[in-house]
C-alpha cells in the first residue's frame, strides 16, 4: 500500500476529531472520502500532512512503507505528498508564474501547457488566489499539482462551490494528475479526494469509497454504488444500515 492509516485517532486543542480511522490506498488508485459536514473529512488530510495543529493520540500514517507518523510535514512533501486545499489562503505580491517556475523542473514551456489545459494561461502574471472564483481557485490548486506530480495527492472538496463548466475542467485535471494512459499501476499517481456531494465521482474513475461521520469510518466499498446509496437515502440512512450490519456479525 502505498498509504496505509490504522487506528489513528487525533485530537485539537483537546477536542478528539478522528477517532481509530482505518483507511488504505494502493499505488495507481484512486479513492474518494465521502461524509457530510464537519465529519472530520478535512481533519484527516491536515493528519496526513501533518498539520502541527492535529495532534495524534493514537494510531500510525505509514507512507510507502515509511512510518510518517511524527514526520513534519515538509518532509511528508519532500516523500511526494501532495494536497489541493478547499480553501487556500491568497498570497498577494506572489503570481502563479513565479510559484508554478517553483514546482516545476520543465521550465516556462511545461508552466504555459499545464496553464492552457487548466484554462488558467490568462491568470498566470495574477497573485495567487486573489480574486478568484470558487472554481477558478480549484483549477490553480490542480495546476500546482500537475506540475508538483505527487505520488500522492490529497484533494479537499474538488467539486465544492464548482459550476458544470469548471467540474468538467476539475475532473479532467484530476484525471490527468492520475496518469490514466500509465500501464504500469505502480508508476501511476495515487490520490484520496475527499467531498460532500460525491459529484466528482461522474467525471473522475475512484476504485472505492470510504464514508466518515462524526470522526469515523462508517464503511467503505465500490464507488458507485455507496454514492448512489448516499444520494438517495443520505449519510445517516448508510450510517444506520452499517450500524445493524455490525449487530448482524
Amino acid at each position: 500500500m502505498l498509504l496505509d492509516v490504522k487506528d489513528l485517532t487525533v485530537e485539537v486543542e483537546g477536542k478528539e476529531v478522528l477517532h481509530n480511522v482505518t483507511l488504505s490506498i494502493g499505488f495507481g488508485e484512486a479513492a474518494l472520502l465521502m461524509g457530510p459536514n464537519g465529519s472530520g473529512k478535512s481533519s484527516l488530510i491536515y493528519s496526513i500532512l501533518g498539520h502541527p495543529r492535529y495532534v495524534i493520540r493514537n494510531g500510525s500514517i505509514r507512507f510507502d512503507g515509511r512510518d510518517i507518523t511524527y514526520m513534519p510535514t515538509e518532509e511528508r512533501a519532500q516523500l511526494g505528498l501532495g494536497v489541493s486545499f478547499q480553501f487556500p489562503p491568497k498570497i498577494r505580491g506572489v503570481t502563479l508564474r513565479s510559484l508554478a517556475r517553483m514546482l516545476t523542473s520543465g521550465g516556462e514551456e511545461e508552466v504555459e501547457k499545464v496553464a492552457s489545459f487548466l484554462n488558467l494561461t490568462s491568470f498566470l502574471d495574477r497573485d495567487v488566489h486573489v480574486g478568484f472564483s470558487g472554481g477558478e481557485v480549484k483549477r490553480a490548486e490542480l495546476f500546482f499539482l500537475l506540475l508538483q506530480k505527487p505520488a500522492l495527492s490529497l484533494i479537499d472538496e474538488p467539486d465544492s462551490g464548482v459550476d458544470v463548466e469548471n467540474i468538467v475542467t476539475v475532473g479532467s485535471a484530476i484525471n490527468e494528475l492520475l496518469g490514466a494512459t500509465l500501464v504500469n499501476a505502480r508508476a501511476r499517481p495515487s490520490a484520496l479526494i475527499v467531498t460532500h456531494t460525491g459529484h466528482i465521482s461522474r467525471y473522475v474513475l475512484t476504485q472505492r469509497t470510504y464514508l466518515m461521520q462524526r470522526g469515523t469510518i462508517i464503511c467503505y466499498g465500490e464507488t458507485e454504488g455507496l454514492v448512489n446509496d448516499v444520494l438517495r437515502h443520505g449519510f445517516d440512512w448508510c450510517a444506520q444500515c452499517y450500524g445493524k450490519r455490525q449487530e448482524g456479525m
